[in-house]
């Protein structure tokens, strides 16, 4: 009997659970933005008999209430701190080493690599008149392997770089900061809790890659760096929730004997803003301090300098490319970015390929490896 009464209290208290905590969380307050993980919370979904019968309805309720589930972040730290007790070092893509965090690259898709580097081709043949240069950008993980946790799966980055180098077309200039950013990796070039290179890291691939372009680089010593943020915990903290990491450094580097920023344009596919800084500031006191470098991603921005040498340069680009951008502005009078994620085929309607003096394709390997976006390219900008 007393067994059977302890079934009937537990199985109560279970049904409980199950109807209680669902309740508390659809009626609890609802915040649609999650500073911590910096991305956007579910929405409650469409109802009506179409959403139902297709079943989006029930797959957008199970994200909603996943995502708004009470203290549903100190269950999420519950269940990490679980699997740490257990030797876990892979927390959803991301691994664990003694000093940093890095992304777990999924396994590349060769014959979609040929699709993106047959669309630079393309590109290039297409505006043979203006030159063409492609720099890949090793991730963390492709200089710290050796740091990784034992028999953790990665692919070789070193390998994937090279293999796209071998496959453009002669007439397009590669640049290589792999082995640059080798040879620094002692010193602070990559974030450690972030998938960007520091400000440090984009310099030294600047440094590399405005000599292909044609220039000088401006020495190290002549800036002036402002450490603007020591508590930036960016997209791998996002994804692991993993806080056993020093955070890191957000850094501003100011040449003032050089070349001035004269305006910021930024086209967001609605409507142009202008800016008199590429330097976002309120962005140091939330959570995304990466977008203090030229803000969050747009499709289209523009640079305009002071410098009197009417050299444009185009750069078609992932985010890697905000905190290189600065380096370039003491060398063209004007520089526009193009992010393919987020613009369309009508970007030859508003960029024009013949006013650039050079054009400039940046990507980290992670993001070139994964992104079908990069294929635009063999039908954008064609000369007419």
């Amino acid at each position: 009997m007393k067994n059977n009464k302890m079934k009937r209290v537990s199985a109560v208290v279970f049904l409980a659970i199950l109807i209680i905590l669902p309740l508390a969380t659809l009626f609890s307050h609802k915040e649609y933005f999650s500073e911590t993980e910096n991305r956007k919370l579910a929405e409650f979904p469409k109802f009506s008999m179409k959403t139902i019968m297709d079943k989006s309805f029930m797959n957008g309720f199970e994200t909603y209430i996943s995502d708004h589930f009470i203290n549903r972040l100190g269950w999420i730290e519950t269940k990490t701190g679980i699997e740490l007790a257990l030797g876990k070092k892979e927390l959803n893509g991301i691994y664990i080493a003694d000093e940093r965090l890095m992304e777990k690259l999924p396994a590349i898709d060769y014959s979609a690599i040929d699709k993106s580097v047959d669309a630079i081709n393309k590109f290039s043949e297409n505006n043979s008149s203006v030159p063409v240069y492609c720099l890949l950008a090793p991730t963390s993980a492709g200089i710290y392997m050796d740091e990784l946790p034992k028999n953790a799966p990665q692919e070789d980055q070193k390998a994937l770089i090279d293999y796209v180098y071998g496959n453009l077309n002669d007439n397009i200039t590669t640049i290589d900061v792999y082995n640059i950013l080798y040879t620094m990796k002692d010193e602070y070039i990559y974030y450690r809790n972030d998938h960007h290179w520091t400000s440090l890291g984009a310099y030294y691939a600047y440094n590399a890659t405005i000599q292909k372009l044609g220039f000088s680089p401006i020495v190290y010593d002549k800036y002036d760096i402002e450490h603007a943020s020591d508590s930036f915990k960016g997209t791998f903290y996002s994804t692991s929730l993993y806080d056993k990491v020093k955070a890191d450094t957000i850094d501003i580097y100011r040449y003032d004997e050089g070349a001035n920023v004269t305006d910021y344009i930024v086209n967001d596919g609605k409507s142009e803003t202008e800016y008199d800084s590429i330097y976002f500031r309120d962005y140091l006191t939330q959570k995304d301090k990466y977008s203090t470098y030229l803000g969050p991603n747009q499709p289209l921005v523009t640079i305009k300098t002071d410098v009197h040498n009417d050299k444009k340069l185009l750069v078609i680009k992932d985010s890697y490319a905000h905190c290189f951008a600065p380096f370039l502005t003491q060398h063209y009078s004007e520089i526009t970015l193009i992010d393919l994620r987020y613009i369309g085929v009508s970007a030859e309607d508003v960029v024009n390929i013949s006013d650039y003096s050079q054009v400039l394709v940046l990507y980290n390997a992670s993001t070139f490896s994964t992104d079908d976006n990069v294929k635009k390219l063999s039908v954008m900008f064609r000369n007419k």
